[in-house]
């Protein structure tokens, strides 16, 4: 499982995702305070990862602003971390 910064609704949000054979699949995000971060390297992920991922979250799919691809998300995610032993 990966996660990175994006922009989710027009508010920060952390994304997590799993690629399996070259599909990333989106498990979900979380909505989080920029003040939360406050060393330099965790302030230019954030600069850095907004930069790339713009997304519109509704009714369980992804759609990206930059480039218009769209991303169905796994509906059950706690259901998910446990099956893969994330957790």
């Amino acid at each position: 499982m990966s996660w990175c910064f994006a922009i989710v609704n027009g508010r920060l949000a952390e994304i997590f995702f799993a690629k399996k054979r070259g599909k990333s699949n989106f498990l979900g995000h979380v909505y989080v305070n920029k003040n939360e971060y406050k060393t330099k390297k965790e302030k230019e992920w954030i600069e850095k990862d907004t930069n790339k991922f713009k997304l519109f979250y509704r009714n369980s799919v992804y759609r990206d602003l930059t480039n218009g691809d769209i991303y169905f998300s796994v509906k059950r995610f706690g259901n998910v971390m446990n099956k893969n032993n994330y957790i």
